[in-house]
């Protein structure tokens, strides 16, 4: 069965953003006046923000309502996403979206970002012209590691499932492709600490590893 789609993660895959949502939470901390220790701080690594607000309401005491500490995060995430100088596309991924495009292979973006994150991404790295379909984990009712959202993917890209490679850089994404009983790929990187990979296919530290040529071997 040839690869006729690639579903695409989009946190750790295309863009790290984790930076952006530490600095923005510390920035939020000083104006609550509150601190804020390493190890508490890590407990919120990839929570959803009205989650974390709902937890230093209670934790801190604060008066303040989850969606007023959910606005001033997303204020300044906002402002570093457009000003922070080191906010980049992951080395290499730009050139193989190109790659999978011009070889007619079809992309869909399967992320648990909220779509408007999804659409900043798009819009600031010009990605809207290469891929046929994004989805929003915040729009399902199952998060990853359900497989739901890749069957979606690949329901959107009209493809078998077989037809299909997932790229994945976390342990939950990786689940969620092995369930769906799609051919993933876990892209490992500099930024990713404690994730397991074994389910996945084929682990990469290179995406010139599964450019077009490559990838196609699988298949």
């Amino acid at each position: 069965m040839p690869l006729k789609a690639v579903l695409f993660d989009m946190d750790g895959v295309i863009v790290d953003t984790e930076p952006l949502h530490r600095k923005a939470y510390f920035k939020m901390f000083d104006d609550l006046g509150i601190v804020v220790p390493e190890d508490l701080y890590t407990t919120f690594t990839g929570a959803a923000t009205k989650k974390v607000c709902s937890i230093l309401i209670e934790k801190y005491n604060l008066t303040n309502t989850v969606e007023e500490l959910a606005a001033i995060k997303r204020k300044y995430f906002k402002y570093f996403f457009y000003h922070d100088e080191d906010f980049a596309l992951l080395p290499g991924v730009e050139n193989l979206i190109k790659n999978y495009f011009e070889s007619g292979i079809k992309l869909v973006l399967a992320s648990s970002a909220s779509m408007v994150t999804i659409n900043m991404v798009f819009e600031k790295f010009g990605l809207a012209k290469y891929f046929m379909g994004k989805i929003s984990g915040d729009d399902l009712k199952e998060s990853k590691p359900n497989p739901e959202i890749f069957l979606l993917a690949a329901e959107i890209a009209q493809e078998p499932k077989e037809n299909c490679v997932v790229v994945e850089d976390s342990t939950n994404g990786i689940l969620a492709a092995y369930a769906a009983g799609i051919f993933c790929v876990a892209y490992k990187s500099e930024h990713s600490v404690h994730q397991h990979y074994e389910k996945a296919n084929l682990l990469i530290s290179d995406f010139q590893d599964i450019e077009t040529e490559k990838i196609s071997r699988y298949f």
